[in-house]
């Protein structure tokens, strides 16, 4: 798979469906490869694809309920726009419970899809850009020393410099140069930023 552009990937069964879908999709100026099956798809999939996937809900061997549970076990962050016949709707429920972006009902109106779909490519945009900041800060966290881990730690609960040399049983010169430091690998330019960082690290590690 080409993985720079975001890509539509569509799951389903029926040839006829995958083909109209993506002569849509090439109308809008979208790229989109196509999987006749679950395993199919799994085997091809790498998690760095940026796009969306849309999925048959029911088919044949491994459902389209399966292929998520499949993503979710292995972390996958793509958004899933699952298509359901009217019979479906209650499995399309369990879809969206299990992290589901969107779902359609069949027949639906082109414009209804591709809407959706871009929806969730920006929402995958998203969510990568956050994910990649994460790391970047949790690379920078590794870079400090246990000292400026100490000092960064009680300079977010909004110690000052004179309060962190008591605690730490140092001259608040020292403090000074571990703080500087600290604030050079964490790429901050405030306490107020390094405070925002290390929230954004907890609450993604809480997701």
């Amino acid at each position: 798979m080409k993985e720079d552009a975001a890509t539509v990937m569509v799951v389903d069964d029926d040839t006829g469906l995958r083909n109209a879908m993506r002569s849509l999709l090439k109308s809008v100026g979208l790229t989109s490869t196509l999987f006749a099956s679950a395993k199919e798809f799994l085997a091809a999939y790498q998690p760095s694809q940026t796009g969306c996937l849309v999925l048959d809900i029911r088919m044949p061997g491994m459902s389209g309920l399966e292929l998520q549970q499949q993503l979710n076990l292995r972390g996958a962050v793509i958004p899933v726009i699952f298509m359901s016949g009217h019979a479906d709707i209650p499995m399309a429920v369990e879809a969206m419970q299990h992290g589901a972006f969107d779902f359609l009902q069949k027949p639906f109106r082109d414009q209804d899809l591709l809407d959706r779909i871009q929806r969730a490519i920006a929402k995958d945009a998203e969510v990568r850009k956050s994910l990649g900041e994460h790391e970047r800060i949790k690379a920078r966290l590794d870079e400090l020393t246990p000292r400026e881990r100490e000092v960064l730690d009680l300079l977010t609960q909004g110690l000052q410099n004179k309060a962190i040399a008591q605690q730490l049983a140092v001259s608040p010169r020292t403090i000074e140069i571990h703080r500087a430091r600290v604030m050079e690998k964490m790429n901050s330019h405030s306490v107020a930023e390094l405070v925002r960082m290390m929230m954004d690290l907890n609450h993604a590690s809480h997701r």
